[in-house]
């Protein structure tokens, strides 16, 4: 009764086998199904990788996960974004699977799921084998594969966010790792065959000398160069010795350590310094107007000697991208990750503060409520009328309005001025809370409350608040 030559039903076989394809999709489509089954293949699923045989040879890199089985909940997210670049890049086959006994079974569990979803069991009927025999083309058919699609997804954007929350991290320790202070530094930039680029620094930062130290090749030349870099140091009175931790570091690391061993005279410390992000620097318009005088090749130097003596100050002038904080960068949101790791620019910024007097266009950027053009406007103040000695001043800067310096006071601080409330992170609308509590303890100086712990602990916020400080 069900052939019909016209729809090309020409058989019963034909029938059945049309009518399968039917309820499959009707089960498919069922969303509690779908959530029923993607729960299932994620709780008890593994991820399983094999190498596609016809490129073995070439596929080499990958070969941890030639064959490589781990529950799928339990992959970490620089594993994960492994495996989906191989898959991406056509030299793994991935899978989500159970335990090879339950995927040799004659019944996979996925298809007693949509059977008990349904009401279908063997109850001795006719129909009863056909109808799980419909069950289990839905899972192999209709719902395995795009199931599989969707948890490759969800494992995606987990490892996503984790991985970009790593990065946010170590940007953060990078930039907020402690500075070595107002010293003069020299900057080593390694490398064997061309020589260890050497710069030196104030204690503000300003280059004084440059040289090429050519610590790697014969006797005679690293005599020579250990003889420079003694010279360097007693010159300058380096404090400290910044290497970079690229190609030839150790090796720099090992001639430095001989020169202050044969020299106890010379009292400067070596730091193995993070490179990257250096030549970058070098190369950029920003390292141009900064050193123009100065040979791209020993920009590198100023910068690794620069991010020792202030790392904050000096990273700031990198792509946050470009400073090498995770694996497998390329493979995660772009977009996603440069909002991530400019907010932690943004943050260490704010929560360090920034010396007005001192900080470059590019670090007072980050400040909140202050743009580019802003930066710029304050540091040329700066330069054409001297450094600034209150916060009230900066109200004189051009585009630096009211509302602007509202935002922005808290963060710039403005170390030795005229007001001691003026180095911290007290707002200048929060002076006159600061000048009552001195009044109410008898105290006549700032100073005294300053990091006073003991008076600040016994103080009640209820005494000094008024009707703007709740």
């Amino acid at each position: 009764k069900f052939v019909n030559a016209d729809k090309n039903v020409l058989d019963s076989d034909a029938a059945l086998s049309g009518a399968r394809d039917i309820l499959a999709e009707r089960f498919s489509l069922d969303a509690g199904l779908r959530e029923a089954l993607r729960s299932f293949l994620s709780k008890h699923g593994d991820v399983v990788s094999r190498v596609d045989e016809a490129k073995r040879a070439e596929a080499e890199k990958f070969a941890d996960y030639f064959d490589y089985r781990e529950p799928f909940l339990k992959v970490p997210s620089h594993r994960a974004l492994a495996l989906l670049r191989g898959q991406r890049e056509g030299w793994l086959l991935l899978s989500i699977e159970l335990t090879p006994e339950e995927e040799a079974a004659p019944h996979h569990p996925a298809e007693a799921i949509i059977a008990r979803t349904f009401g279908i069991k063997n109850q001795g009927r006719k129909a009863d084998a056909w109808l799980l025999g419909c069950c289990r083309w839905t899972w192999r058919v209709k719902c395995r594969s795009s199931l599989e699609t969707d948890l490759f997804e969800e494992m995606r954007q987990r490892a996503e966010e984790t991985a970009i929350s790593v990065f946010g991290d170590n940007l953060r320790d990078l930039l907020l790792a402690a500075p070595a202070g107002h010293h003069a530094v020299i900057g080593l930039d390694p490398g064997f065959r061309t020589g260890v680029k050497a710069a030196v620094i104030d204690s503000t930062g300003r280059v004084l000398s440059h040289d090429v130290l050519m610590m790697h090749k014969s006797e005679a030349e690293k005599s020579a160069a250990k003889r420079r870099l003694a010279d360097m140091i007693r010159s300058y009175k380096a404090a400290f010795i910044a290497i970079g931790n690229g190609t030839a570091s150790r090796e720099t690391s090992a001639v430095v350590g001989e020169v202050l061993h044969e020299d106890p005279s010379l009292e400067a410390k070596r730091v193995i310094v993070s490179e990257a992000g250096a030549s970058v620097y070098s190369a950029s318009e920003l390292a141009s107007d900064e050193l123009p005088d100065l040979d791209v090749s020993y920009r590198g130097a100023v910068s690794i000697a620069r991010r020792l003596q202030d790392p904050l100050a000096e990273l700031v002038k990198i792509d946050p991208k470009a400073i090498g904080v995770g694996q497998y960068q390329h493979d995660v949101d772009h977009l996603k990750l440069e909002r991530r790791l400019n907010a932690v620019v943004e943050d260490c910024v704010n929560f360090v503060g920034v010396d007005v007097n001192t900080a470059s266009p590019q670090l007072l950027s980050y400040v909140a409520g202050l743009t580019q053009r802003v930066a710029r406007e304050i540091v040329k103040c700066r330069e054409a009328e001297g450094p600034f000695r209150t916060r009230e001043a900066l109200k004189k800067v051009p585009y630096l309005g009211a509302a602007r310096f509202q935002q922005s006071a808290g963060f710039l601080r403005i170390p030795h001025g005229e007001d001691p409330l003026d180095a911290t992170g007290v707002h200048p609308e929060s002076y006159g809370v600061v000048r009552r509590i001195l009044a109410k303890n008898g105290l006549s100086h700032i100073e005294d409350l300053m990091g006073n712990v003991a008076l600040l602990s016994r103080l009640r916020p209820a005494d000094y608040a008024d009707e703007q400080f709740g």
